[in-house]
């Protein structure tokens, strides 16, 4: 299915998500990565200057962007594979889906890859008249309930075991009605044996990559499912999508990010499978594909560089912004209305679609500094979310309530005298008109907090005015 972006109604859609009893339920198990990249991260004594090192090599890339790409283009066409470009999304769908219809390609397995979502490449492809299957565990379920990834690198979050039992027994008619589903093992048994059947018969398998290498020509995938090397080897032909950020200069380079990779999104210390592919089968070897295409994405991506969201692209995709933030925890991916949630999606998705589609994500943040603090390549988040906030502030997108309000406080906060003034005055009478409980249930233009939780009285001076008090008393 071709995503059409809800991000514009964001705050209807988190509404929907807080309601949802049984996403509430499911998103409890989201909480546990935390913990987990904790302890991953105590276990590596170098951890931090992992980070420091990781964040070096993305920004060196980026800076020399142009030459990587050049370099990594004539190591693929020297192991015998081919580089497309593509420009936007339409452009990758139009390669991808030429390249199936000139191998004559019936069906297409397909690794777990967020560009492939963002591009819309399965319907694409379905429209083509060409089967394709998602592989990874989570992706297949949720192709099956025809729905898009709630997070980056655990797509079937939002789901439970009962949603997993009751959509394999609606979509495996095949299979005895009598067969039993109550264990995660025999979930995985069924889904198992109906891929193996689809790996078998595939014609192309498609994955994304999570660094291309320009020193080799070769790209990577990181994954916990042997779904990714089935999909490359067993195929005829092999084709990579990935954006033009993934490349990486050297593979001590790809070693490096992935040390801080793994123990960043699900705190293992590396993933069960890391799989290098550098081009074709050659002559000798025993398995492989005999094609192989990589087609590399920009998308909006070129225009984000030696601007305010360049830092953006150095994102590894290890979803620990989202596995550390609030938001995210309470209202899942899908309220995001896009293909990426989270901080990173608050930051990439206006960066991608537009700020008058994507505007409101950067405020569907507490700013509390988690997603910046446990970022492996340190991209600074929440500065990159105010700068959204001020572009949608500049182009009138926020609404007419918080426009006028901030251009109130703006000329008081001008004007420091008359802010104190101000400010003393109404915490004066906030403290007189609450005396008798201390607290309110209601308050003009307060009515977003007081609707879900009482407004503590001001005691009657506000903060500015007593620490001048103090700093004079201590002088």
């Amino acid at each position: 299915m071709t995503v059409v972006p809800t991000s514009a109604r964001f705050q209807e859609n988190a509404h929907e998500a807080l309601n949802d009893a049984r996403l509430q339920g499911a998103m409890v198990f989201a909480r546990n990565f935390a913990g987990r990249r904790a302890l991953a991260a105590a276990r590596l004594p170098e951890f931090d200057r992992l980070r420091d090192s990781a964040s070096a090599i993305k920004d060196h890339t980026l800076a020399h962007l142009d030459l990587y790409l050049e370099a990594y283009e004539r190591k693929v066409v020297e192991s015998g594979g081919c580089v497309h470009y593509a420009e936007d999304a339409e452009a990758a769908r139009r390669i991808v889906v030429d390249l199936c219809r000139s191998l004559g390609a019936k069906s297409v397995t397909k690794g777990k890859s967020m560009i492939s979502e963002e591009i819309g490449l399965n319907a694409a492809i379905e429209a083509a008249g060409i089967e394709a299957v998602e592989t990874d565990l989570g992706e297949y379920i949720i192709q099956l309930r025809h729905e898009t990834p709630s997070h980056i690198i655990a797509p079937a979050i939002h789901l439970t075991k009962r949603d997993f039992e009751h959509d394999f027994r609606a979509r495996h008619t095949n299979l005895p009605p009598e067969r039993d589903l109550s264990k995660p093992e025999q979930l995985l048994a069924e889904a198992r044996a109906v891929l193996r059947e689809k790996f078998l018969a595939a014609d192309v398998g498609i994955t994304g990559a999570n660094f291309l290498i320009a020193e080799t020509g070769g790209s990577v995938i990181v994954t916990n499912e042997g779904n990714g090397d089935l999909t490359q080897t067993l195929p005829r032909a092999h084709i990579v999508i990935a954006s033009i950020e993934k490349i990486v200069p050297t593979l001590e380079d790809a070693a490096q990010l992935l040390r801080v990779l793994a123990r960043s999104a699900t705190g293992q210390d590396a993933s069960v499978y890391t799989t290098f592919s550098t081009g074709p089968r050659r002559p000798g070897d025993p398995d492989g594909p005999s094609a192989y295409h990589v087609v590399i994405l920009d998308n909006g991506r070129s225009a984000m560089l030696g601007g305010e969201f360049q830092d953006m692209l150095r994102c590894i995709r290890c979803g620990a912004c989202m596995n550390h933030c609030p938001v995210y925890q309470a209202v899942g991916g899908h309220a995001y209305g896009w293909v990426y949630p989270g901080p990173m999606g608050a930051v990439l998705t206006p960066s991608l679609i537009g700020v008058a589609e994507g505007g409101q994500l950067p405020n569907a943040s507490t700013f509390c500094g988690r997603c910046e603090e446990v970022c492996p390549v340190r991209i600074p988040l929440p500065k990159m979310m105010r700068h959204w906030r001020e572009r949608e502030f500049e182009r009138a997108l926020s609404p007419a309530a918080a426009r006028y309000g901030l251009g109130l406080w703006a000329f008081f906060a001008a004007r420091p005298a008359l802010y104190r003034v101000a400010a003393g005055l109404v915490a004066r009478s906030l403290r007189l008109l609450g005396r008798r409980k201390g607290r309110f249930a209601s308050l003009p233009f307060a009515g977003g907090w007081t609707r879900y939780r009482d407004l503590a009285a001001p005691e009657g001076s506000t903060f500015q005015s007593r620490w001048r008090a103090k700093s004079g008393a201590v002088k």
